[in-house]
């Protein structure tokens, strides 16, 4: 006889439930402040505790609609905000990957050899939520790599609420009135609409095809890999190469007489559906270990996670807003991108009201992508 947890955990009934409770719990506000689509998380981590689970299948497909979404509405704007602030976009992301494993250094230096070169560059890639740069520790830590997999699925958790909090609290913090922000981020990146040359032949009235045809080349693309110094190798993977591929589909609108574009309200749907999927199935993974191995660890190793989500976070906002002069709509996105944070992003064209965001994270996520991985093995190899 089947009980209520052998009903509940099916992927389709699981995945659809902690939807409908994690939107519930987002939704709730105190004080003008709410986790909004985070609260999937959240709930997707109490599941992932008491060992439900839902096939890998389930990330791939979230992540890859919402970034591929994501770079369709980005595109048209992206190419341009990128030539204006590239040396900037490069040089926050090295900082805020070079704070972060300074504080991991740092770390390893206080505990006086009780914690592990592997386990705190785990900690490292979990608080920068950076499954690349996990691989990559865990291939440098050969036997020990387990100990970087456990330092990830701590640190994890707050790497995700840290940011969507960060990208909500600035802008309150500050007092931004966010209708005026808006307007001046948009009169900043306006663009002159492009005209299609002729009738362009569209092959369904959504936009389906397209969006399937940039998933399909971006994820190819994303299996590219490139060799980096220690023997590991880069790659722009599920989240990267999709996002590249919306963005080119989305900045040309056009290939020949086909019509590329997507429909903005089909856009909006699969951008929020693939976070709502993406969050559901890492919550689910991280929560499996993470309440044993804190008890088994300590909290101190959670609250050293902590610190490597916050300091770079910090220290890359300060760096944009007060030395590069990045607008706030800007450094908060690159700050999204350097942090590798995909559900921050979501949150945070929530809280601004425009997608056009995406662009600074779309610049700024390789560079810290590229350099967590280098980060992460350079811990290990020479600590």
């Amino acid at each position: 006889m089947q009980t209520i947890f052998d009903i509940i955990n099916t992927p389709l009934i699981c995945v659809f439930l902690i939807a409908v409770i994690g939107y519930l719990i987002g939704g709730i506000k105190i004080k003008g402040i709410e986790i909004g689509t985070a609260g999937v998380l959240l709930v997707a981590l109490v599941f992932g505790h008491f060992q439900f689970e839902v096939p890998d299948f389930v990330n791939d497909l979230g992540i890859a609609l919402f970034v591929t979404s994501v770079g369709f509405i980005a595109g048209p704007k992206f190419f341009r905000n990128f030539v204006k602030n590239a040396k900037s976009y490069v040089l926050l992301g090295l900082l805020i990957i070079a704070s972060g494993a300074a504080v991991c250094a740092a770390v390893v230096l206080i505990s006086g050899g009780k914690i592990s070169p592997p386990l705190a560059a785990g900690l490292l890639t979990g608080a920068l939520t950076s499954t690349p740069g996990l691989a990559a520790a865990k291939e440098a830590a050969g036997e020990l790599g387990s100990q970087a997999a456990t330092g990830y699925g701590i640190a994890y958790p707050f790497g995700v609420i840290g940011v969507v909090l960060f990208v909500q609290l600035i802008p309150k913090i500050l007092k931004v009135n966010m209708d005026e922000e808006r307007k001046r981020f948009e009169a900043t990146n306006a663009v002159k609409e492009k005209k299609y040359k002729g009738k362009l032949f569209a092959f369904d009235p959504f936009g389906l095809m397209p969006l399937a045809a940039a998933i399909t080349l971006g994820v190819l693309l994303g299996k590219i890999t490139i060799p980096l110094p220690g023997g590991a190798h880069f790659a722009l993977g599920t989240s990267g190469g999709p996002l590249i591929t919306g963005l080119i589909f989305g900045h040309f609108g056009h290939a020949g007489k086909i019509d590329i574009t997507v429909k903005p309200e089909v856009l909006k749907t699969t951008r929020e559906f693939g976070l709502v999927l993406f969050l559901i199935a890492a919550g689910i993974k991280g929560g499996q270990s993470f309440v044993s191995v804190l008890m088994e660890q300590g909290v101190m190793l959670f609250v050293y996670g902590a610190i490597m989500t916050l300091i770079p976070m910090l220290t890359g906002y300060i760096f944009a807003r007060h030395v590069l002069k990045l607008n706030l709509f800007n450094s908060l996105g690159s700050i999204c991108g350097g942090m590798t944070s995909t559900p921050a992003l979501g949150t945070l064209i929530g809280v601004t009201g425009t997608d056009d965001v995406a662009s600074a994270y779309a610049a700024t996520y390789p560079v810290a992508l590229v350099f967590i991985v280098l980060a992460s093995q350079f811990i290990i190899v020479l600590m």
